[in-house]
């Protein structure tokens, strides 16, 4: 890895790990929206070490018991490590303004999926600009209560 990808890569979890410190100590209440998104934190099951993984996302869709992520990356070529989990262990918990809800993960395919990233790409076009760098076709994860 260059050194500015790794300068990079460590300011991303720097400010990762004080935006998730800000949302703990104010009960969800700082730090809980981006672009007017929810900013939500994703707790998954590791699929290579078993353990359990933290990671914040924000949720371009979302109803009152649907949250919607995108695996986008960034446009980078390869799904983000939390998607691969999910698919692995579909069974997630989603912290959402300090509240956490347990969920399953399913990733939308066919109308579902074109009906729901024109609604992303409307939340925020930067999704569309994310497409347009990569040849994968960026997975929507559809969260969703347990049943």
């Amino acid at each position: 890895m260059a050194g500015a990808d790794k300068r990079r890569n460590f300011r991303h979890r720097m400010l990762n790990r004080l935006h998730r410190a800000l949302l703990a100590l104010s009960g969800g209440r700082l730090g809980s929206t981006l672009a007017s998104m929810p900013v939500v934190e994703l707790h998954t099951i590791g699929r290579l070490t078993g353990t359990r993984r933290t990671v914040l996302l924000t949720s371009p869709v979302h109803d009152s018991d649907r949250y919607v992520l995108v695996a986008s990356k960034g446009g980078a070529p390869r799904h983000p490590s939390w998607y691969l989990n999910l698919l692995s262990h579909p069974d997630l918990e989603l912290t959402v303004r300090g509240r956490t809800l347990a969920l399953r993960a399913r990733t939308a395919t066919g109308e579902e999926r074109d009906e729901l990233w024109r609604a992303i790409v409307g939340a925020d076009p930067g999704y569309a600009r994310y497409q347009h760098k990569t040849r994968r076709k960026i997975p929507v994860v559809v969260c969703e209560p347990r049943r």
